[in-house]
């Protein structure tokens, strides 16, 4: 299923949710402390984090932080904290969902694959898969229902960072920061031609789409058809 990483201080709580994840085939690393699994999360790069808030080193909000300055992997954080102004503060330092503690490792295998189904499934050679579509980075190889794609490096780049945002609309701006290296902006026909190709390379049209939804005045979504 995926990597997990869980950040955990409580080894009564850690041994229960490692053994429930492994039992759902899930691989679990864990790390007692803030610093060790930020160490680990950049390291190791895992599929997913599951991460404390009550950490003994630094409270988890600010790790969340921290690791949102360094990585995009999803993050479903695991408090006791069941206030409003503590959930929305989770979710704006960058989580992808959250649970209040007490919970089982059922429900948190259930939010970690829904959290992996909106960002891309990574699987174990570190590819992402959104339905028929393919992307190795570490190859730099995607295809198409087994049909390699003949794509240009720009055109990986930005097949790659939608699919790891399987899902959700991304604004041009944002691609143009992180795709293009532009921290300032660019002209947006240098996104509308490139999603162009690339929607050409998937054979689409922006009529007959199945990937790339264009949702106009925001931005690009990709997921895979009928989603």
């Amino acid at each position: 299923m995926a990597q997990v990483l869980l950040i955990e201080d409580d080894p009564r709580i850690r041994t229960a949710l490692i053994r429930g994840l492994a039992d759902r085939g899930h691989a679990v690393t864990w790390a007692p402390t803030a610093l060790a699994g930020l160490e680990q999360a950049v390291g190791d790069r895992p599929d997913l984090v599951v991460l404390d808030l009550g950490l003994p080193d630094l409270d988890g909000v600010t790790v969340l932080r921290m690791l949102r300055g360094v990585s995009r992997v999803p993050v479903v954080v695991a408090t006791a904290r069941d206030g409003e102004d503590e959930i929305v503060a989770v979710l704006d330092a960058g989580a992808d969902d959250y649970l209040v503690k007490p919970f089982g490792a059922a429900q948190l295998d259930a939010r970690i694959r829904a959290v992996l189904r909106r960002g891309g499934e990574h699987v174990e050679d570190g590819a992402v898969v959104v339905g028929g579509l393919r992307i190795d980075p570490r190859s730099r190889r995607a295809s198409l229902d087994g049909r390699e794609l003949d794509l240009t490096p720009r055109e990986f780049d930005l097949l790659h960072y939608l699919a790891n945002r399987a899902g959700e609309v991304v604004g041009k701006r944002e691609l143009l920061t992180e795709v293009w290296r532009l921290p300032y902006g660019g002209p947006d026909k240098t996104v509308d031609v490139h999603l162009s190709w690339l929607r050409r390379k998937l054979g689409e049209t922006a009529q007959d789409v199945r990937y790339l939804h264009a949702v106009r005045g925001v931005g690009v979504r990709l997921s895979a058809p009928g989603e």
